[in-house]
């Protein structure tokens, strides 16, 4: 069964179509100039895993690139739930993307504006091999954070990310946590970076134009919350985070995994630690996931 994508564009006012055959102009901005923005949700038990934190962070992204939607919100709910529908995926990730149309090749803006652009696809994870790696801890390797200065924006300029996890899974590492100029780790190349001190406290990145506003780390901080874990968000160093007692990566693909390993140097005993396996625990039980219909205004 080919599976199946949504596409909405200038040349197309929306429609489901095989996924193999699905297609943007070679004009179209995101393809030119990264000129887009995207969100990644879980797909759990055929619903949206935290949407409405994805919508109101999508619109933020939105805003901040001076987008304009596509569609209404409504609107795209629909496409969403109609797109995983299609699909039949049960547990996956649902990917949706925006970019500013289609144009003659410019840096500027269109002027006039163009009819924006939607991509909508659902890919089927294997959650066996998830949970197995979640069991298991992975390693990660740092490296140099050469990206742009709004990482809070969720574009899709994407390519020191991609340079840093191709380095990472070179080196036989699962991800790559990304340090400053000053010694203090920001964030991984697609998730957000946590710590836990020997005394038990909790410690990741405090959200600014650094690191991008993870719906799994606001996930955890609620989590750590309802548990009563202390919870410190101020930045640490490389060498804090090889001494601590636990680490683990957040985000909305991997949920929660520890990381056992930083720089071939094992963490917490080389193993997952308790504070870490309880928080994704108990993050997967207070996860919001949506229906396949929307509910009445």
């Amino acid at each position: 069964m080919s599976r199946i994508a949504f596409v909405k564009d200038a040349r197309n006012p929306g429609s489901y179509v095989p996924r193999d055959r699905a297609g943007v102009s070679i004009e179209d901005r995101g393809f030119l100039f990264s000129d887009s923005i995207y969100e990644v949700c879980e797909v759990r038990d055929g619903g949206l895993v935290d949407e409405q934190r994805h919508l109101d962070r999508y619109v933020a992204s939105l805003n901040a690139l001076s987008l304009a939607s596509p569609m209404p919100i409504r609107s795209l709910q629909l496409v969403l739930r109609e797109t995983i529908r299609r699909n039949h995926v049960r547990n996956g990730v649902l990917y949706f993307q925006v970019t500013r149309g289609a144009a003659r090749r410019d840096h500027a803006f269109p002027d006039p504006p163009v009819q924006a652009t939607l991509t909508v696809f659902v890919t089927p994870v294997n959650t066996t091999v998830r949970d197995a790696r979640a069991a298991a801890g992975v390693e990660v390797k740092t490296l140099p954070d050469d990206r742009w200065t709004r990482r809070d924006i969720k574009s899709t300029s994407l390519l020191p990310n991609v340079l840093a996890k191709q380095a990472a899974r070179e080196a036989g590492a699962y991800e790559a946590w990304l340090v400053d100029k000053a010694g203090f780790i920001t964030e991984g190349s697609s998730t957000n970076a946590w710590i836990v001190t020997d005394t038990g406290t909790i410690v990741t990145r405090p959200l600014s134009e650094d690191i991008l506003p993870g719906i799994s780390r606001s996930i955890v901080l609620d989590a750590a919350a309802s548990l009563q874990i202390p919870v410190e968000e101020r930045v640490f160093t490389v060498a804090e985070a090889k001494a601590a007692a636990e680490a683990f990566l957040s985000s909305s693909s991997a949920v929660l995994f520890p990381v056992v390993g930083i720089d071939g140097v094992a963490v917490g005993g080389g193993e997952a630690g308790p504070v870490t396996l309880r928080l994704r625990a108990f993050s997967r039980a207070i996860s919001q996931v949506s229906g396949a219909q929307l509910p009445s205004i």
